[in-house]
Parts: C-alpha cells; sequence; structure tokens
C-alpha cells in the first residue's frame, strides 16, 4: 500500500482499517483498508497481499450500485489528497454514526445457525423449525448488533433492544433500509452466479440533515458471506468468497490460546484468490 498524501494523521486503527484525519479539511476522513486479516478476535501474521486495495475496490464498485446515501466524498472537495489516494484508500464525510451493525442474512449459517439450534430463533426472530445449516430463510431477516467499545465483544440484539439504543424512527429507517439495500444487492450477485448469504451494514446520520446515510465498507467479503451459487445447488455449502479458508486452518492448528501460528504461504494465496475471484465474478473487472 502507498502512503497517505502528507498532513494526514493517523487517529485511528482497528483491525483492518485505519483512519486518518486532517486539520486542513475538516468533515472528511480518509479510511484505508489495510492488508491485515483477523479471525478469532485476533489480527495473524502475514496479511493478505491486496486485500485493501480489493476490499476498498469492491467497496467503491457496490456503492455506484446502490440508491442510497453513502459517505463517500467528493475528490474535488480534498483535492491534493484526491489526486494521491493509495488504491485502499476512500475519502469519505464524517457521521454521526449509529452504535448499531446492521446485520441481514438470507440464509441460515455462521452464528445464526449456532442460535438457531439452541432457541429455534436469531435475536429474537423465530424462524420455522426443521432448517438446517446454509438453508435459505423464507424471507431476508433483521438481526442487529450492538457495537460494543474497542476490545470489547459486539452483541447480538433484538430489534426491540435498537428502539432502545437509536429511538423507534431511527431502528425502523436502519431495518427498513438495510433490507432494502440486501435485497437489491441479492439480486445483483445472482445474476452473476453469486448468493449473498449474509451480510452487514453501519450507518451514520448526515451532521447537517440528519440524513440517514451507508458508511463504512460495504458487500466486500470481510462484511459478507458470498457462495458460488452452482456449488451451493450441487450441496457445497462451505465454499465461500471470504477468509473462510484462514478460519479452517487456524481452527485445526491452534487451541485459541496465546499467540496465533503463523499463515502459511499456500493459505495466504488460497485466501487472497478467493478475494479477486470475487470481485471478478461481481464485476467482471
Amino acid at each position: 500500500m502507498s502512503a497517505v498524501p502528507e498532513g494526514w494523521t493517523l487517529f485511528y486503527s482497528g483491525k483492518v482499517r485505519d483512519l486518518y484525519r486532517s486539520d486542513e479539511h475538516e468533515g472528511r476522513v480518509l479510511m484505508v483498508a489495510s492488508d491485515r486479516v483477523s479471525a478469532f478476535d485476533h489480527v495473524l501474521e502475514p496479511g493478505i497481499p491486496g486485500k485493501g486495495a480489493l476490499l476498498t475496490s469492491l467497496s467503491l464498485w457496490w456503492f455506484a450500485q446502490l440508491d442510497v446515501p453513502n459517505h463517500l466524498a467528493p475528490h474535488d472537495s480534498v483535492p491534493d489528497a484526491a489526486t494521491e489516494l493509495p488504491a485502499s484508500a476512500m475519502l469519505v464525510t464524517t457521521l454521526d454514526m449509529y452504535p448499531v451493525e446492521c446485520v441481514v442474512r438470507g440464509y441460515l449459517s455462521g452464528s445464526g445457525w449456532l442460535e438457531y439450534q439452541q432457541s429455534g430463533s436469531v435475536c429474537g426472530v423465530q424462524l420455522p423449525a426443521g432448517l438446517n445449516d446454509g438453508d435459505r430463510l423464507p424471507e431476508p431477516i433483521y438481526t442487529p448488533a450492538w457495537k460494543a467499545p474497542l476490545g470489547e465483544h459486539d452483541e447480538n440484539i433484538t430489534f426491540e433492544r435498537t428502539v432502545e439504543l437509536v429511538g423507534a424512527e431511527a431502528a425502523a429507517a436502519l431495518r427498513d433500509t438495510s433490507l432494502a439495500i440486501f435485497r437489491a444487492a441479492s439480486a445483483i450477485a445472482e445474476k452473476r452466479g453469486i448468493i449473498l448469504a449474509d451480510t452487514k451494514f453501519e450507518f451514520g446520520a448526515d451532521p447537517a440533515t440528519g440524513e440517514l446515510t451507508l458508511a463504512d465498507e460495504v458487500l466486500t467479503s470481510d462484511s459478507s458471506r458470498y457462495w458460488d451459487a452452482a456449488l451451493y445447488e450441487t450441496g457445497n455449502r462451505t465454499a465461500s468468497f471470504d477468509k473462510q479458508i484462514v478460519r479452517d486452518w487456524l481452527a485445526a492448528h491452534w487451541d485459541k490460546t496465546g499467540t496465533p501460528p503463523e499463515l502459511p504461504a499456500e493459505i495466504v494465496e488460497r485466501t487472497a484468490a478467493r478475494y479477486r475471484e470475487l470481485i471478478e465474478r461481481l464485476t467482471g473487472a
């Protein structure tokens, strides 16, 4: 990754993304996706070469497909930065972020499948009996999570708890907009032989207008679970276009205590190839 433009200072570093701001450009942030890869709440070594640029490219492509306000800032609003942006960076506007991860599930998998086995529901949403891991749900469901402070685990919550956190009007807007985006994105992916099984969105309010605005990354292979539709039809519900290869290898070679082992070169390359294949199939690039 190339360096960020001069005058931008790091003020937040997460597991994957780094945020920079400049005293000269109030209301603007550089969001840079790194090549870091995390699993089981640990950042692993080495990273996935080119991953940050791929994630950013896919987010930008999806923002262009979706008819919903987003946090991308016009490049000419910060002309010096725009000409020097690394391929892994997005210039965005600052928002008043909601403390909710807006998770939408079209298929039963992951933590949703685990919860369903115990209760027959996911985040308070009752589901039909007899579903299996990877089954398509009758309709996409909204299963939000509370964004915990840095260093703590996010917590799955009910819609009613979301109302308590942000108010009834905002909670309904977050739910309805998330479901609408998911349906639109699912239809686009389906035409390209890809299943969007689940994803998460983050939203903020425009400080000036209060308008609900889509933020952060969107519909990337780090925030979403994608499957190959042809393989799914044969019964293969595990070949996802994300870091599942990393999770599977780590689960087989680490007991989740101490420092995780270094990822083998073969696992790194296979993971990078899945990231590349997803963006090629979705965008045609």
